[in-house]
């Protein structure tokens, strides 16, 4: 049985973070047209101590974009124990989008939202759907997680869970879209699980580490399992393949991108 995926944020916390967000608004002087909640607590594996990893999009006034000199188009805040937020100016976010970078797909599909401005919010999603995912994706997932398994991983006995996971994740992502290659993989980890046809045994190992994750603080370490190294191993084997062979829409979107820009700067 696999742990429940819980989306809700303390009414403390979500003060807290929401007071942030305002600040940024005033001190920035930009328009954050979403924020979200992003890393384990979205995905469906948070540690007892993880924090809390905000993103968010947002548009500055039309003037700001009218100038010679392009200015800074990421606004971060100092990381603490707590508190990891950050954003991108909607000119990058869509020109990411456009690429397509399976990041922002990610963040538009996030279950946990601080600020969702439905007008704005659900044309991105729009446009979001029409952008061919697969070869980007592909690759994105397979260099998250190869990268994490070489550093992290291999030729190790024991392993840090949290790492563990952020290897997992990316294994199942992949296999997510050989089984549903039209449809983006979900962010969290129990949708993903549902929708990826394991072998029970797996799925046994797989909730089993699950469990522990969320007993274990974020340095806590585990006995690597065999059958889900088995399991990441074939995904990437799988996905190395696929990506010499997988072509992508070149459908001409960025005209649209454009469009959808300049009206959202406008209404800024």
């Amino acid at each position: 049985m696999t742990i429940e995926f819980n989306p809700s944020i303390s009414v403390e916390m979500r003060g807290i973070i929401m007071k942030e967000l305002k600040e940024i608004e005033h001190k920035g002087d930009l328009r954050i047209l979403f924020a979200i909640e992003s890393g384990s607590r979205a995905w469906g594996f948070p540690s007892p101590d993880s924090d809390y990893d905000v993103r968010f999009v947002y548009a500055r006034p039309m003037d700001w974009y009218l100038t010679l000199a392009p200015g800074r188009d990421v606004y971060e805040l100092p990381i603490d124990d707590v508190l990891d937020i950050n954003g991108w100016d909607i000119k990058k976010a869509l020109g990411l989008l456009l690429k397509p970078n399976p990041v922002m797909l990610e963040w538009l599909s996030s279950p946990i939202r601080y600020i969702w401005h439905d007008d704005i919010c659900e044309e991105l999603v729009q446009f979001s759907k029409k952008v061919t995912h697969g070869p980007a994706c592909l690759n994105h997932y397979l260099h998250l997680g190869g990268r994490q398994w070489d550093i992290y991983i291999d030729g190790k006995d024991e392993v840090n869970l949290k790492k563990y996971f952020y290897i997992v994740r990316p294994a199942m992502a992949i296999r997510w879209m050989r089984l549903h290659p039209a449809i983006i993989p979900p962010m969290n980890f129990q949708e993903l699980l549902a929708g990826i046809d394991l072998d029970d045994a797996l799925i046994a190992a797989l909730n089993d580490l699950l469990l522990a994750k969320s007993r274990s603080k974020e340095i806590g370490l585990a006995n690597r399992v065999s059958i889900i190294d088995d399991f990441i191993m074939a995904e990437f084997d799988w996905a190395r393949e696929a990506v010499k062979s997988i072509k992508g829409n070149k459908s001409p979107l960025r005209v649209e991108a454009n469009e959808l820009f300049q009206s959202i700067i406008k209404s800024a």
